[in-house]
């Protein structure tokens, strides 16, 4: 009868371990929100999104404040239109925010960040915002960088091979 009681209660423990493991994966995943689940959606249209995925942050001044909710390509303008949902505490956004698309880190993940105007009106569910500043993607900086050096040498040894200096 003690080796019963025993059992029962590892089982339970074990259980409780993995329901545990289960809600710390999900958190940590950044899968489900157990917040109040009170949002507003707002839009923002940008020319190059990078790597911007689905449930990456939006932040104000380093603080989340919600997440990318849906991202689709305007057909219309071929621009990528970006749907997040903002935490509804949040609902004092002024109506001329801009938003930027950073990367956390030199190698992370992209997120946005919304900087906050001084107009007296908010931004509403449905609002789109209209002042936004696209990714800068590592690749095509690096061949800026190349072109440039490129052309600098390409330049320098023109002018030797003008004044003779090159032969």
């Amino acid at each position: 009868m003690k080796s019963r009681v025993v059992d029962f209660v590892v089982g339970i423990f074990i259980i409780a371990a993995l329901l545990a493991l289960l809600f710390l994966a999900f958190r940590v995943s950044n899968l489900t929100n157990f917040g109040n689940g009170k949002y507003y959606k707002i839009t923002a249209e940008f020319d190059n999104i990078g790597g911007l995925k689905i449930r990456a942050p939006v932040s104000v001044s380093g603080v989340k404040i919600g997440e990318v909710a849906t991202i689709s390509l305007d057909s219309n303008n071929y621009r990528a239109l970006v749907s997040m949902r903002i935490n509804a505490r949040y609902n004092n956004l002024p109506i001329d925010t801009s938003a930027n698309i950073f990367t956390q880190g030199i190698l992370g993940s992209n997120y946005i960040s919304l900087s906050p105007g001084f107009d007296e009106a908010n931004l509403k569910a449905g609002s789109r915002i209209e002042t936004t500043h696209s990714a800068l993607v590592l690749e095509n900086l690096i061949g800026q960088l190349i072109y440039s050096l490129k052309s600098d040498n390409d330049g320098s040894q023109k002018k030797k091979n003008e004044k003779g200096e090159g032969s």
